[in-house]
């Protein structure tokens, strides 16, 4: 068929191309339409062409040069195999100045396939009795995608019936269907059609009798007893096979489902394994020897019995308080029968004491509650004993082992953990150092309840746990005939949620930064978060965000602008959802404050030192200022003696062997009247030459001048003579009323004999000089 299709192209295009004068390009055949899957082939036309290769393209992506195939200098052919695509656009392109020859859209049409046929019954449950079918339907998958609209027939042989549709499904409702019912064998096929193409689906054979759908039983009816559940249904005349479908109507899923087929000709079934006082939902659905089921019966709740060979208590202790004496209170439990059952039990506990294993001989027994009992035992290993009876009858009877306080060599488990995931909690732990026969696990959360499971494995898995809730597991080793020394793990929790509650606060701002910090409130002891978002707006517009783990609290907000107002919040990530806090808003700083409080600090230290050194200052000048001035009065002029009286030279030099200085007093003076001028003599003055002061006053005898200094003066030795000050009064001195010490300067020079003796009055009589008499102007 192919090599057909290709032929009458080519041989076409041929003579197309003979009949035309100049020469063309182009693509055939046009406007071409192809089952999905199958294969194409294109002719491209190259007359036009004197140089240049060719190559195609689909949907404008280039399509491999393998697939092309050139037949001669003017046609080259392109196979596509499997063309699965619904529309598809095919060039055919010259490399030379890259142009396009021509092209052709390619449309795709499937067939219709998995054609199924029905005889079913919708009227009355009485029809079947008959055996006629009131309706007959076909159904089919077309995949086709068309704008046109598609019209159906359904072909039905050998009675070239017809059943027409425009989508995928025809029914038959009329007095054909009888007709077609008692046809051994139908063949079906589908046509589809639209204005543009035609295609018809494959040949579908079907048994008659094998196509027929009974309508589902009815009249369910259930009985249930202690080890069993009777189940019948209302019948109808025929060969049919059944199947019932039960489960707990608290575990209505797929999976909990359990079917029961019931393969003879009965209308009932007895269910066996079931659980004692549960509702259990029960359905049934019937069908002809290989034909199809029907639909499944209207759904029946049932409460079964209780079953006493199922009453296996799971006897287990906890000691849950002990007095100073040894004395403890155990907690009893068991597992208790379901509440929906209505027989009544009777459950008897008994104490049995034993002193180094020999029985005491002492017993209590108490009657308890259905699932637990609390009973208080002294400080010896005691054995307790569960009795469950009915009306005098032992049901069952079941014992638990109790240490002694203190008992020596109990085994234990090791490395006991617990880890928890979506609600389960898994538990492993490693062997008892002694061989144990299995091992008990008790877990609770409030110290209230408990729950308990025993495990011949070293691991085991607790479900049905409350959710975000603390639990204390437990985990005790059991031998034939004792138990030993529990192990608890490390509180853990079934599930853990974001809090509830997320408060944020800005600490601290800088002019570019911020630190944030926050805090979280649940209700839950169990509130956990896997990460922290904190996000970061201006202006209602997000500026940044920053991920943290779940342990973080607090975070500096970076890389933010100065003087400018930001809203701040934090969103808590965990296992089961998220939480998000108020917005707190702040505004960054102007200015960085670190900057402004160094410059504080350093300042203010500045400030002090300044002021620090002017009151130092002003104290100085103020003392200064105050300074007392001697009376003159009481000052003197004396001579300074050089040292080892060597030198006799200085400030007052001695005129006389009687007179060394003279000092005139302010009541000599004003008996004189004269002013004071004072008269400097020094071999070595400031300046290195001699200097003559002239005095303008009287000089005194030079009797009364020795006598006045020897009785009137205090003596005082100067240290030098050169440390002396040469200085002059002018006659606006304050001390201008104060005689002047002249100098003799007409006066011979002592002798060296005279020297001697005015030596030795020297160095018995000493005098002081005060300059701070002399006004500091007034210096010359």
């Amino acid at each position: 068929m192919r090599l057909f299709l290709v032929s009458v192209m080519l041989a076409g295009v041929l003579s197309i191309c003979k009949g035309q004068q100049e020469k063309s390009c182009n693509v055939f055949p046009k406007d071409l339409r192809v089952e999905v899957g199958s294969s194409v082939e294109l002719v491209c036309q190259t007359s036009c062409l004197n140089n240049g290769n060719i190559f195609w393209t689909l949907n404008n992506e280039k399509i491999s040069d393998s697939l092309s195939k050139t037949l001669n200098s003017t046609h080259t052919v392109l196979s596509l195999r499997n063309f699965n695509q619904s529309q598809a656009t095919v060039q055919c392109h010259t490399s030379f100045m890259d142009q396009i020859l021509g092209g052709v859209t390619v449309r795709t049409y499937s067939k219709p396939k998995n054609i199924s046929c029905l005889f079913d019954y919708y009227s009355s449950f009485l029809s079947e009795m008959d055996g006629t079918p009131e309706r007959f339907t076909c159904t089919w998958e077309h995949e086709m995608k068309s704008s046109q609209t598609i019209n159906y027939t359904v072909n039905i042989s050998p009675l070239k019936e017809k059943c027409n549709s425009q989508v995928a499904k025809c029914t038959i409702e009329d007095g054909r269907v009888s007709t077609l019912f008692f046809e051994r064998e139908l063949t079906i096929n589908v046509s589809a059609k639209t204005a543009a193409w035609e295609v018809d689906s494959e040949n579908y054979t079907f048994i008659t009798e094998n196509i027929v759908k009974i309508h589902p039983p009815t009249g369910i009816v259930t009985m249930p007893s202690s080890d069993h559940l009777l189940v019948e249904w209302n019948t109808v005349l025929g060969n049919r096979i059944c199947e019932v479908k039960y489960y707990k109507t608290s575990e209505s899923n797929a999976q909990a489902s359990k079917y029961l087929s019931i393969k003879e000709l009965k209308s009932s079934a007895i269910i066996k394994e079931m659980e004692s006082c549960n509702n259990y939902s029960i359905l049934v659905r019937c069908a002809k020897e290989n034909a199809t089921w029907s639909d499944w019966s209207h759904e029946r709740t049932v409460l079964t019995k209780l079953n006493k060979a199922h009453i296996r208590p799971q006897l287990w202790r906890k000691v849950v308080e002990q007095g100073k004496h040894g004395e403890r209170k155990v907690h009893l439990m068991w597992k208790a029968i379901p509440p929906t059952c209505k027989e009544v039990l009777n459950y008897t506990i008994k104490v049995i004491s034993y002193n180094n294993t020999t029985t005491t001989g002492n017993y209590t027994q108490t009657t308890c509650g259905s699932s637990s009992c609390d009973v208080d035992v002294d400080k010896l290993e005691h054995r307790i004993y569960l009795t469950i009876s009915s009306n005098d009858v032992v049901l069952s009877e079941s014992s638990v082992y109790v240490p002694a306080v203190g008992e020596m060599g109990l085994s234990q488990v090791g490395n006991i953990q617990a880890k928890s995931q979506d609600g389960v909690i898994q538990v492993s732990w490693d062997k008892s150092e002694n061989p144990a026969s299995s091992y008990m696990i008790d877990w609770t959360y409030d110290g209230v309840q408990y729950y308990w499971k025993e495990s011949a494995y070293t691991n085991a898995t607790l479900f049905d746990l409350l959710p975000s809730k603390p639990y204390n597991i437990t985990v005790t080793p059991l031998f034939n005939d004792s138990t030993g020394r529990g192990m608890q793990a490390n509180l853990i929790c079934s599930s853990v949620r974001v809090p509830e509650i997320i408060a944020v606060e800005v600490v601290d701002t800088l002019d570019k930064s911020a630190y944030v910090k926050w805090s979280t409130k649940s209700q839950d002891p169990c509130s956990h978060v896997d990460t922290y978002v904190v996000f970061c707006e201006s202006q209602g517009r997000p500026y940044l965000n920053v991920t943290l783990d779940g342990s973080a609290v607090g975070v500096w907000l970076k890389d933010l602008k100065p003087n400018t107002q930001y809203a701040v919040f934090v969103e808590a990530i965990g296992y089961n959802g998220t939480t998000m806090s108020k917005s707190n808003i702040f505004t960054t700083n102007r200015f960085d404050s670190k900057i402004v409080t160094t410059v504080t600090v350093y300042g203010g230290i500045c400030f002090f030192l300044v002021l620090c050194l002017g009151l130092t200052c002003a104290i100085q000048w103020k003392k200064f200022k105050e300074m007392p001035v001697p009376n003159p009065r009481l000052s003197s002029v004396g001579k300074w003696v050089s040292h080892g009286h060597q030198k006799t030279e200085g400030f007052f030099r001695p005129v006389t062997d009687q007179i060394e200085n003279q000092v005139i007093m302010d009541k000599t003076q004003r008996e004189a009247g004269k002013a004071f001028t004072p008269v400097c003599i020094g071999e070595k003055p400031w300046n290195g030459k001699p200097m003559i002061c002239n005095s303008s006053t009287n000089s005194m005898p030079e009797s009364e001048h020795a006598e006045w200094f020897y009785e009137n003066s205090e003596t005082q030795l100067l240290p030098s003579p050169e440390a002396s000050t040469v200085c002059s009064f002018s006659q606006s001195s304050p001390y201008r009323s104060q005689d002047s010490v002249e100098p003799f300067l007409g006066a011979e020079k002592p002798s060296k004999s005279d020297m001697g003796k005015n030596q030795e009055k020297t160095t018995s009589k000493q005098l002081y000089v005060s300059l701070n008499m002399f006004e500091q102007s007034d210096v010359r």
